[in-house]
């Protein structure tokens, strides 16, 4: 069944396929740009900061960061915005956190209602996702997840802030919620200027922290399905065998990126004495675990980033750039991407002519799509990232590769160095945030909207490869 739009049905004031096929696009992008606008304009007062007003730039800067939940910042967020203004930044965050998840799920059940009846039933039995869902459902089952996973992690945070910390009611309560807030949407702001560097040891404010960062980037699809197998009554939300493929894709690709962010971190930086050097071991195992978490493009960093190894650098853009779940607070080419792609080259190693994962056969045409998003990912790194380099003697490449993807994966992880680039550089940043946000859900989405059927064939041939 095909859903259209309610009004006329005269010729001359019914939209055209392609105006539908373009329209959720449209919308999603100006939604975030209005959002922008706001929060710029709102972070553009002299209440919203100390001292100074905040420039253009700087308001304009600090507001994509927040509404994309990337976590860059040109000004000091603890010691440079007010109270008002720490306000502003936070609903902004939460309102780009939940637009991405909602927006890229309903986008998904929107796609699902274009499909043909048979295409939809493949669909609902290899993904049991959201796509044969309903509006309302999504919608709330997203807010009330959203607020619990806070909640939870709020209290959590706040009284270990009055506990080992002595912080009165008021701050521990703001501390609380505004980084159990940045850490669900995957922002990665705090109102520390050290961000987590003081609770490095600390397992009661890292812990919490990672594991809303976790299961905020993994995706509302993957949180609904396993509800529903959980609300069913039979134990089957923790057996594999029942889930979904990308479900299952999702759990497996992150837990395995997790256990080798930990251990690369853990190896790469044991003896560094600019971060874990001075830690007992205890301290280095939750601080490798920290780090090993964020670059699923969380964004906080309990250890200097600037201090980090070149090497350790390397390893964060390649989890950086791979991201996390789809539709979920994260950003990256997402970890979908990336096992689809991984099984496609296994395959083709192995000579077999099908790329099968979990007993099912994964279509040619999502094949083409995780290779069209992951090229167009590298293209939006590379291409700034060479004329960032070419205009400036300041900075190393490696810095800013690691600023440019960081912007791009929306996971604000810094070198130190965004603060200090030139004006029209934090700009080009601003525009990787936005497209980071909003590009791998609407091209995605696009792609598969734009899917047809052709009645002929041209013949094959065959090309020298490699």
């Amino acid at each position: 069944m095909r859903f259209s739009l309610p009004g006329p049905t005269t010729k001359s004031s019914a939209p055209s396929p392609a105006n539908l096929r373009r329209r959720p696009a449209q919308l999603v992008t100006l939604g975030f740009l209005g959002a922008i606008a706001l929060g710029t304009f709102l972070l553009s007062l002299p209440m919203s900061s100390t001292g100074r007003r905040a420039t253009l730039i700087e308001a304009l800067f600090t507001t994509t960061s927040a509404v994309c939940v990337t976590g860059l910042a040109v000004v000091d967020t603890e010691t440079f915005w007010t109270p008002f203004g720490q306000v502003v930044i936070l609903v902004l965050i939460q309102v780009g956190g939940f637009g991405v998840m909602t927006v890229a799920s309903l986008l998904g059940l929107l796609l699902s209602r274009r499909l043909g009846l048979h295409t939809r039933l493949l669909a609902a039995e290899s993904a049991h996702t959201v796509g044969l869902g309903d509006v309302r459902q999504v919608l709330l089952g997203a807010l009330r997840f959203t607020i619990v996973a806070e909640v939870l992690v709020a209290t959590v945070l706040t009284v270990r802030m009055m506990v080992a910390y002595d912080a009165g009611l008021g701050h521990a309560v703001w501390s609380g919620v505004f980084h159990s807030v940045s850490a669900f949407n995957n922002a990665g702001f705090s109102i520390y200027s050290d961000n987590l560097v003081r609770f490095v040891a600390d397992p009661w404010v890292c812990l919490p922290i990672c594991a809303a960062i976790i299961v905020g980037g993994i995706g509302f699809p993957v949180l609904l399905e396993l509800w529903r197998l959980y609300r069913s009554g039979r134990g089957h939300w923790f057996q594999p065998r029942r889930w979904s493929i990308h479900t299952r894709l999702t759990l497996l690709t992150t837990a395995v990126l997790l256990a080798a962010g930990t251990l690369v971190f853990l190896l790469a930086e044991w003896s560094n004495p600019k971060t874990f050097g001075p830690l007992d071991v205890p301290g280095k195992l939750l601080a490798a675990f920290t780090q090993g978490v964020m670059p699923r493009t969380a964004g906080f960093n309990s250890i200097p980033t600037g201090e980090l190894n070149n090497g350790t650098w390397f390893f964060s853009d390649i989890l950086m750039f791979i991201g996390a779940g789809s539709a979920g607070t994260a950003g990256g080419i997402k970890v979908g991407t990336f096992a689809v792609l991984a099984f496609v080259i296994w395959s083709e190693l192995r000579g077999d002519p099908d790329v099968t994962v979990f007993d099912r056969r994964i279509t040619r045409t999502t094949q083409r799509q995780a290779l069209t998003v992951a090229l167009i990912g590298v293209a939006a790194v590379v291409l700034p990232t060479f004329v960032m380099t070419v205009t400036t003697t300041t900075f190393s490449l490696d810095a800013i590769l690691y600023e440019v993807i960081s912007a791009f994966s929306t996971t604000g992880l810094s070198t130190g160095i965004t603060a200090t680039l030139p004006q029209w550089h934090q700009l080009i940043l601003v525009a990787l945030m936005f497209l980071g946000r909003l590009g791998p859900i609407t091209l995605g989405t696009s792609l598969a909207m734009r899917e047809r059927q052709r009645l002929f064939r041209q013949p094959e041939s065959a090309m020298i490869i490699g």
